[in-house]
């Protein structure tokens, strides 16, 4: 019965790892058709006679992000909207650029796990778990250097050098959406109700006010 017990437990685990990113491919591709009115969990097919190798092709990666914003810092991405031939694939790209002290402010990917990659500087990179811990696990990159987000944790990058930085990000979904954490709380639309927020960050209402009124 115990060993029963373990195998059912394995296979709950391996199912369970298997449905925590995007559907596995059931043909060899499935270009997305961009102009199709079908609602689907991802994009409806090209007609497989119909593709050509563009759909698997994207070139400008190799052009630097526009960084000139109050952050200082872009993201060129690469998801199935600019390469058609990812949808079902269950990945995804991006070039994040840094002017010098810039920063990538924390933010989530609800979908999918991100693998960075310092092309260029140096980066001080983090991210929190989750409650109640909530521990703070961050590190300092150079050039070459690869560190790993969990999918759906908070997490950040920072341009700690007097130079523009670069870094390439692969995530484990074809569109792994962002929750910008700022965003998210003091911009939606509409607004959540301010004493709402002043009691979650146990401070004034009008500092929550004049915080959103910035977004």
């Amino acid at each position: 019965m115990a060993r029963v017990f373990r195998s059912f437990v394995l296979l709950a685990f391996a199912f369970s790892v298997a449905m925590a990113t995007d559907h596995s491919p059931l043909q060899d591709f499935c270009v997305a058709d961009t102009n199709s009115q079908v609602l689907v969990n991802g994009l409806a097919c090209k007609n497989p006679s119909l593709v050509q190798a563009n759909d698997f092709y994207f070139s400008g990666l190799h052009m630097m992000a526009n960084a000139s914003n109050a952050f200082g810092f872009g993201v060129k991405p690469v998801s199935v909207t600019q390469l058609p031939g990812l949808n079902t694939l269950g990945i995804s790209l991006a070039r994040i650029d840094f002017a010098p002290w810039g920063i990538n402010p924390p933010h989530a990917h609800p979908r999918g796990s991100e693998i960075l990659t310092v092309l260029e500087g140096s980066l001080e990179v983090g991210f929190v778990t989750s409650n109640v811990e909530n521990r703070h696990i961050s590190k300092v990159l150079s050039k070459g250097d690869v560190f790993v987000f969990p999918v759906n944790l908070v997490h950040y990058q920072r341009n700690i050098g007097k130079t523009n930085a670069v870094a390439l990000a692969a995530l484990s979904s074809q569109n792994p959406g962002v929750n910008s954490i700022a965003n998210v709380v003091f911009g939606p639309n509409p607004d959540i109700w301010t004493d709402i927020l002043a009691k979650a960050f146990q401070t004034d209402p009008n500092v929550i006010a004049d915080i959103q009124s910035k977004f």
